[in-house]
């Protein structure tokens, strides 16, 4: 039986079709065993009677099987049958010595008595009436063993029939299969990349580990939020491999027949033991990998479980699966059983993280191969633009970008399409059509203006790229910053963004007397943000160096790891935080009135302002963020190595001058500057929803 290959055909439900086959032959079957006609055979004495007398109406002569049969007058019927019901066609038959000799007897009839009744002749076969009579029940018959064919055999897949309900579902890609994708087209991700190509490696190229006594993995997990490149990995490896790769989800093993599950598993690992050496993908493996014991089902038969159970007995039990490697994807895996991450079955836990700033550069590249792009398109630009995109997100970008061009009938995608397509990602669309009066405009413009002002202020609030009063999506005002590469945050820089984030709540109550709505998602954020810097962070006063998250994602059942006295502490120093940054935010507000003033008539007048509207307001900012001294220092080294390979050319062909090219830290064309009238840095959307 061989592995359902890439292109599986829809197979036929079983439900559906046998009921309508069954429905046909009992239908077909009612017919012929409820004959509605009456017919009765008559020696040839009778038959001359009842013709001589009139009674019959139609005469049909069979010449080929020397019979005729005649269908009779009602008063005729009645009294040969017996009977005062006559239902259907009354007919008598009887045989004849030829047809020749009958039609002397007609015309003898014809002459003596007067026979008027129709005369017909059929040369019809033997043959000819059974196919009419049985050919439609022969024809439902081989109908239905051909459905209880497909059912039973179905390409060793399994795609429904109540036959197959046990069979693996795994799609089989082979050597020269249709997967095209390779490891060029997996950008960034350069560790995850490098431990997987080396399964690829070992399956090609055995020896060179074996000589030193290594063993190759049994499996590897992939783990990491959605989007970032997971299961693209895996069909890298597809492509790459050149070995037999299967394919399949975690929920193909789940079923609501008992027993199913661990069926599929068996059958799975039987085709690929078959195939060996070869690889088998399980996506979304949290599906059946879910801890055990975490919902008992009040002591029933739990299907997922017994499923769990053979797929561990299966990668590594008393049975040798050599030659066999499991790749597993999933996003969740704090919830998987710990006997199903313990080295022999997934000896490898490769993590697949959000994509970092160079990463992303690659990113870009990659999706943009296909997207006609003009010269003004940065790619470093786009990149510093989309901090905490994913690759699926990147991708969605380029696409959306396209779309945007297309829309306004433009030959290539511009720059400002790219920067159109992340507002639609992260704010949504734009709704200008949204009905607001002078005053609720002008209130919008002062909170928007109230993020803009602190966050230009502080030294570590994430530097502003774009701020609009536009409704976009369920906002009234939107406000993009550009958050920093950080690998750790300090307190100092989470209580800047908190204070930051309340510049808006603070500006209303300042500059207008009064407070509204639209800070709803702003106090959310902050709130959420109080509470993880007391409860996880252990940044409190008042309870320092404690942490109450648990990070194996048990968590602590319906109990809390606290008191009621501690939780209490715990409100107030949330509550104090907020209130501390409430009040920063407004002081520093009351200090730059006429600078935010300023600002918020520039948002009213235009609508959209950039950073560096902010920045002929406000000044140049002191600070320059750890994102733009990265840039730096690689630009720095790129031009530095530069020179040092002009050098020797330099002494090779001496020149008037001589002079050294030295290094800068300066922003080059490749690095876009703010006084160029362009917005900077990945656009987070810090917008206000309206209660």
């Amino acid at each position: 039986m061989s592995p359902l290959g890439p292109n599986k055909k829809k197979r036929i439900r079983f439900n559906l079709y046998w009921m309508y086959a069954i429905i046909a032959l009992l239908l077909f079957g009612l017919y012929y065993a409820n004959d509605p006609s009456m017919s009765k055979e008559v020696n040839w004495s009778e038959f001359e009677k009842i013709a001589k007398e009139g009674g019959m109406t139609n005469v049909t002569v069979h010449a080929k099987k020397d019979y005729v049969e005649a269908q009779l007058n009602d008063s005729t019927a009645k009294a040969i049958f017996k009977t005062d019901k006559i239902t259907g066609k009354p007919i008598v038959y009887t045989n004849i010595p030829s047809g020749d000799s009958f039609a002397t007897t007609l015309e003898a009839w014809k002459k003596d008595y007067g026979f008027k009744a129709d005369v017909n002749y059929e040369n019809s076969s033997d043959l000819t009436n059974i196919l009419w009579t049985f050919g439609p029940i022969v024809f439902f018959i081989i109908f239905w063993i051909y459905l209880a064919r497909r059912m039973t055999n179905q390409g060793g897949g399994g795609g429904g029939g109540v036959f197959n309900v046990g069979k693996a579902k795994a799609q089989l890609f082979d050597k020269d299969g249709a997967v095209k994708v390779t490891f060029d087209d997996v950008a960034g991700l350069s560790e995850a990349k490098q431990e997987v190509e080396e399964i690829v490696e070992f399956l090609k190229n055995p020896s060179r580990y074996t000589d030193l006594g290594g063993k190759i993995p049994k499996g590897a997990l992939l783990v990491g939020p959605p989007g970032t490149g997971k299961t693209l990995l895996a069909k890298a490896v597809a492509g790459e491999a050149n070995v037999p790769f299967f394919s399949l989800s975690g929920s193909d093993f789940v079923e609501m027949f008992v027993g199913v599950g661990a069926s599929r598993v068996r059958d799975l690992f039987r085709q690929a033991k078959e195939k060996a050496p070869c690889i088998v993908f399980i996506d979304e493996i949290d599906a059946v990998g879910r801890a055990r014991g975490k919902n008992p089902n009040m002591g029933s038969n739990d299907e997922r479980e017994n499923t769990l159970n053979q797929l561990l007995t299966e990668m590594d039990g008393f049975g040798s699966n050599s030659g066999v490697i499991i790749l597993a994807a999933t996003n969740r895996a704090d919830i998987l059983d710990k006997a199903l991450l313990r080295a022999g079955r997934f000896d490898r836990q490769i993590y697949v993280e959000l994509p970092e700033l160079n990463d992303r550069k690659a990113i870009f590249k990659v999706h943009l191969r296909n997207v006609k792009i003009d010269d003004s398109v940065d790619v470093d630009l786009l990149a510093r633009q989309t901090p905490g995109f994913s690759g699926a997100d990147i991708a969605n970008v380029c696409n959306e970008a396209a779309l945007i061009a297309a829309r306004k009938n433009k030959k290539s995608v511009q720059r400002q399409d790219f920067m159109d397509a992340v507002d639609r990602i992260v704010g949504g669309l734009e709704k200008r059509s949204k009905i607001t009066t002078q005053e609720e405009k002008r209130s919008i413009a002062i909170h928007e203006a109230g993020h803009a002002s602190i966050s230009w202020l502080l030294q570590y609030a994430n530097p502003l790229i774009k701020v609009t009063i536009v409704p976009r999506g369920r906002a009234l005002g939107a406000a993009w910053y550009l958050p920093e590469e950080r690998q750790i945050t300090t307190r100092e820089q989470m209580l800047d963004e908190m204070c930051a984030t309340l510049g808006g709540r603070a500006a209303e109550e300042v500059f207008l007397g009064r407070i509204s709505t639209g800070a709803s998602n702003d106090l959310e954020r902050v709130t959420k943000q109080a509470y993880a810097m007391v409860v996880y962070f252990g940044m409190s006063e008042q309870l320092p160096n404690l942490s109450y998250y648990d990070s194996t994602g048990q968590e602590y059942g319906f109990t809390k790891p606290y008191s009621e006295e501690t939780a209490k502490l715990i409100d107030k120093e949330v509550s104090r935080i907020v209130n501390e940054q409430y009040e920063r935010a407004k002081s520093i507000l009351r200090e730059n009135a006429e600078k935010h003033a300023k600002l918020a008539e520039v948002l009213i007048t235009r609508e959209v302002i950039f950073a560096e509207d902010v920045e002929q307001i406000f000044g140049k900012r002191p600070w320059i963020s750890r994102t733009e001294e990265i840039l730096q220092d690689e630009e720095a080294a790129k031009k530095e190595e530069e020179a040092e390979h002009k050098k020797p050319e330099a002494e090779g062909n001496p020149t008037p001058s001589d002079e050294k090219p030295q290094p800068t830290a300066e922003g080059t064309a490749d690095q876009p500057k703010a006084e160029n009238g362009e917005t900077k840095g990945n656009e987070k959307d810090t917008s206000d929803s309206k209660a």
